[in-house]
């Protein structure tokens, strides 16, 4: 008979695999084992038996089958539900990681593959010097995204090593803590404002290697673009289903890269998720600004955005004044910048500022009793069936949050023939400046769908005063918001840039620069116009902007990219609740869009302002929505898992929360409550 001792002690045999790098020692270990061994213990207990002196504080165990990490050492194997058959893996968290940024690069760094991958990106993006980590995420390229490169490069080899950007040696890389004087509480200017060229502060960050230098420069400044035989290889969304596949592969915030299949050495894309670029600043975010200029470079160059060809003219013009600027300041030493020069820049770059809200708040005391209102002569355009339009002029009264419109200016005093109600409509421009247009086309959501009307006004001031009083509307605000005249200034900026047919001077090609035009406007205009004739009208749309220095191109270009209607939106195909057809939801950082997939016509829009709650059915991946009014929506998304816009809709509501305060920090807690969800 088996002793008492021995009938109580439960013991079994435990297959263990450790994950090292020395070929002579055995890889597999088996371990007599309890179910009140704790985590640690068992840890402990493997590498005394491995017998291999190195550090292996690294280290922890991976549950195959399972998928997850076991990293609460406390808990008991019991706890944890670990039995015999679990094949438990002993491995590094922090594994290297190819990671393609917006400027095409690729960077090579050890991440960990333990931790939620919204802490991961925010150790990441202290390697790389990026603040606000929580606008960015990790993208997985879907397959049908790689479908069109896999055919074009099938014998091609994998790109070479000095492609490659190794940041393996960088201090998070290496599991130090980061350098706090880039983060630092007095925000000591780390870049160089006018030329966005990093500080020696910033240089150390990176490593002590006298490449540092070059590494900055590398994810700061902008390089040659690529040849129009490169762009053509690279994936080109033609319609909404296209554009809802770049957004299918955003990884969980809240689950670790291991948990999602990431493998070590994988590529993921690091992009910018959310369309909320806070607080930008070039005195400290170079690197930022250039990234968030290369992803509106490539989402206006591959068409992942609509833009006529005017707006695509002055992207280019920017594009090429940048370039010239780079190479101007390349010839000349950094030393010849005197201080009031630095001075007048800054000054400037202030009011480029980009923002959420777009603006900084007016010094003076606005009466607030007072709220201000635009009234004018404008035309309204109605379209009609059969193709005709309706033009008629009208007396337009802006008051609040409201547009009504009279026969006359003598009859304003009695009753409006309507009253159109802006919050929550869709603003799109309708501008052709050559062409002396400027309308402003305003869909204004009404119980069966969304209600079309034009406005038309007469000149570029009585546009942008308009313009900037429905945009503010829409979010429902009034022109008494501080954010009004900047919003003005914004719009009658852009437009200038528009109007270079008004320019005296004759187009000339710059000094020292070699004119491709094919390199700075999408493949759609290089097949309408000629070499020469698309150079000639670059050149011309050049002359607005060719005072401008890197920094401030740079951001005037992000800027013109907010303007465009389709900023901001994340694609999705989704099947409404009741529905029997598929519909495209458009995600942006204010609102939700139901877009008719056939015709891209806006059919609603549901304000983040006006909901109440929302939840996810997981059983049934069905997500439900409740807004003021007692107007609910329910949907399944098809092109992507539902938590993918459960997530975009409460990180964009967790990023409102922010503050202009530089000692805060982000509530992490917070994030993963208002994303996380209960799977």
């Amino acid at each position: 008979m088996a002793s008492s001792t021995e009938y109580g002690s439960h013991t079994w045999d435990l297959l263990l695999r450790v994950d090292h790098q020395h070929e002579d020692v055995e890889k597999e270990f088996p371990l007599q084992v309890t179910g009140d061994l704790h985590v640690g213990g068992l840890m402990l207990k493997l590498v005394e038996q491995i017998k291999i002196p190195q550090d292996w504080s690294d280290y922890a165990f991976w549950w195959e089958q399972k998928k997850c990490w076991l990293l609460k050492t406390h808990w008991t194997l019991d706890k944890c539900g670990v039995q015999a058959d679990a094949k438990l893996i002993f491995t590094t968290q922090h594994k290297m990681l190819r990671l393609r940024l917006p400027n095409m690069k690729t960077v090579r760094l050890k991440v960990s593959f333990s931790s939620m991958v919204f802490r991961a990106v925010s150790d990441i993006c202290k390697m790389l010097n990026i603040r606000r980590s929580e606008e960015l995420s990790l993208l997985k390229q879907s397959e049908g995204t790689l479908k069109k490169k896999k055919k074009k490069d099938k014998n091609s080899k994998e790109p070479a090593t000095e492609d490659i950007l190794n940041l393996c040696n960088s201090p998070v890389s290496s599991g130090l803590p980061a350098n706090p004087g880039l983060y630092s509480k007095t925000m000591t200017p780390i870049y160089d404002p006018v030329s966005g060229s990093p500080a020696s502060s910033t240089i150390t960050w990176f490593s002590d290697g006298s490449s540092s230098e070059q590494n900055c420069s590398i994810l700061a400044l902008s390089h040659p673009t690529c040849s129009p035989e490169t762009l053509a290889e690279m994936y080109q969304p033609r319609t909404l289903a296209d554009k809802a596949k770049l957004n299918a592969g955003w990884l969980d915030s809240s689950r670790s890269l291991m948990e999602q299949g990431v493998l070590e050495e994988d590529q993921l894309l690091l992009r910018f998720k959310y369309y909320t670029f806070f607080d930008l600043n070039p005195k400290y975010d170079a690197v930022r600004i250039n990234q968030i200029y290369e992803q509106a470079r490539w989402a206006i160059l591959l068409e992942e955005i609509d833009c006529t060809e005017e707006e695509m003219l002055i992207f280019a013009a920017l594009q090429a004044q940048y370039h010239v600027s780079k190479l101007s300041l390349s010839s000349e030493t950094q030393d010849s910048t005197c201080e009031s020069e630095v001075d007048e820049v800054e000054a400037a770059l202030s009011n480029l500022e980009v923002t959420l809200e777009g603006g900084k708040k007016s010094d003076a005391l606005e009466d607030i009793t007072d709220i201000p209102k635009l009234a004018d002569n404008l035309k309204l355009v109605r379209p009609k069936k059969l193709a005709l339009k309706a033009i008629k002029t009208y007396w337009f009264v802006f008051r609040d949050t409201s547009i009504s419109y009279f026969k006359n200016k003598e009859s304003a005093q009695g009753e409006p023939i309507e009253k159109l109600n802006l919050k929550g409509c869709e603003v799109v421009p309708d501008v052709n400046v050559a062409a002396k247009k400027f309308g402003i086309k305003l869909l204004i959501p009404v119980a069966d769908g969304m209600n079309e009307v034009y406005l038309r006004c007469d000149n570029e001031d009585q546009y942008a005063r308009w313009m900037a009083a429905c945009v503010l509307a829409s979010k429902g605000r009034t022109m008494a918001d501080s954010s009004y005249q900047p919003e003005v200034q914004k719009i009658l900026s852009f437009l200038q840039m528009k109007n270079w047919t008004m320019c005296s001077q004759t187009a000339s090609e710059p000094e020292n620069v070699d004119m491709k035009p094919e390199c700075f406007v999408s493949p759609r205009y290089i097949k309408k116009f000629k070499s020469k004739q698309l150079t000639a009208r670059i050149l011309e749309a050049h002359q607005n902007v060719s005072q401008m220095s890197l920094v401030e191109a740079k951001l005037r270009f992000i800027q013109a990219w907010q303007s465009l209607p389709e900023f901001g939106l994340s694609y999705y195909i989704v099947r409404f609740k009741g529905s029997k057809k598929d519909d495209v939801l458009g995600v942006s950082y204010n609102r939700l869009i139901r877009i008719d997939m056939a015709t891209g016509d806006p059919i609603t829009t549901w304000r983040f302002s006006n909901m109440k709650q929302w939840n996810v059915n997981w059983e049934i991946r069905q997500v439900a929505i409740e807004f003021d009014q007692n107007v609910s929506i329910a949907f399944t998304c098809l092109s992507a898992d539902c938590k993918i816009i459960h997530e975009y809709i409460g990180g964009y509501i967790f990023l409102s929360t922010r503050s202009k305060d530089h000692n805060e920090t982000l509530d992490e807690e917070l994030f993963h409550k208002l994303t996380g969800g209960q799977e």
